[in-house]
């Protein structure tokens, strides 16, 4: 059955999950209406999940050992099918067919791709749109843009008012993860203020602090070289330390409550990462293990008293290590 997004909604706020799914389109709205399935897959009790990565080296005969499997604790379970370039091939629509045809008890199978159109539709999909749930998420359209930009703001909790969404959707020009990225941001520059146009201005105009932002992102993705260039071009520039220094230990700090929690998945929802930040930060933490981390951040909390006087050293100098070491876990010396 094919569902709208009003219908979508209403089905996740359910107590019931359909036996298959397929999630196709945007990439940044099907990642996150999987991250939503699975959300409600633990509400309803279903506690083991196994990922297939469906790329073209894929044994298909996986899905069907992993559907007539035994549960390890006699649970739900929940089968997670990515599927690269979304098409499965002839092997694969048959083994996915099979499952439609015969569900195995207490397990749902969510299948995802995220490259999509008219031309991947196939017998396997119309079996899937008879026997499960498909959504078809695709971008807003030009009238619907400023729509989706509000919303968005109002569900990370943003208030704004009608000139500020106006001025983000121009700002953003219809890119979903841009989008996406600058109202994170504002979450963490706007705090519990109201947003009209004077106060966005102000705080895209901030560059430095915006600036920061890439910083981080570039040091935690593994990319040393890039980061280290956006630090120096920002020391270049003028900018100030302290501002900088803000920024990276609030994101240490996140890095360290993903690192302590139980379920990482889950604490990023606590957390509020969209799909791409939520995969930065898992791909990091793989990079080293905790104690690194918690280094780090004693670090940086000293380079910014350094930045504000209050300890010797250079605190430039010191960054530039701290970047090294988040980017480059085992090419870095060990901190002192």
């Amino acid at each position: 059955m094919a569902l709208n997004p009003v219908q979508w909604r209403k089905h996740l706020e359910g107590d019931r999950m359909a036996p298959v799914y397929l999630l196709v389109g945007e990439e940044l709205l099907v990642l996150e209406a999987a991250d939503a399935v699975r959300a409600m897959a633990r509400r309803l009790g279903y506690n083991e999940r196994d990922v297939l990565e469906a790329d073209s080296r894929f044994d298909w005969d996986d899905l069907a050992r992993a559907s007539a499997g035994l549960s390890l604790f006699a649970t739900q379970r929940l089968l997670d099918l990515r599927l690269a370039g979304g098409r499965a091939g002839k092997e694969g629509g048959a083994a996915i067919a099979a499952f439609v045809a015969d569900p195995a008890p207490d397990t749902t199978l969510l299948i995802t791709a995220t490259e999509w159109s008219s031309k991947h539709e196939a017998a396997w999909t119309k079996t899937v749109d008879q026997g499960g749930i498909q959504v078809v998420f695709n971008a807003p359209r030009p009238h619907e843009w400023t729509q989706w930009v509000g919303t968005r703001l109002a569900s990370r909790g943003l208030k704004a008012a009608p000139d500020a969404v106006a001025m983000l959707a121009e700002r953003v020009e219809g890119n979903l993860l841009a989008a996406a990225q600058e109202i994170d941001k504002l979450v963490v520059l706007a705090g519990d203020r109201p947003l009209d146009a004077a106060t966005l201005e102000g705080l895209v105009a901030d560059s430095a602090r915006f600036d920061a932002f890439k910083l981080t992102d570039a040091a935690f993705a593994g990319e040393g070289g890039r980061a280290l260039r956006i630090l120096a071009g920002l020391r270049a520039e003028g900018d100030e330390l302290i501002a900088l220094m803000g920024w990276l230990v609030n994101q240490l700090q996140l890095a360290m409550r993903l690192a302590n929690a139980r379920d990482f998945s889950a604490q990023a929802k606590v957390e509020r990462l969209w799909p791409a930040r939520e995969q930065l930060f898992r791909k990091a933490l793989r990079r080293a293990p905790r104690e690194h981390w918690m280094a780090c951040l004693a670090r940086a909390a000293r380079i910014d008293r350094m930045a504000k006087g209050r300890e010797q050293g250079d605190p430039w100098l010191e960054a530039e290590r701290l970047i090294a070491a988040i980017a480059e876990p085992r090419a870095a010396v060990a901190f002192g």
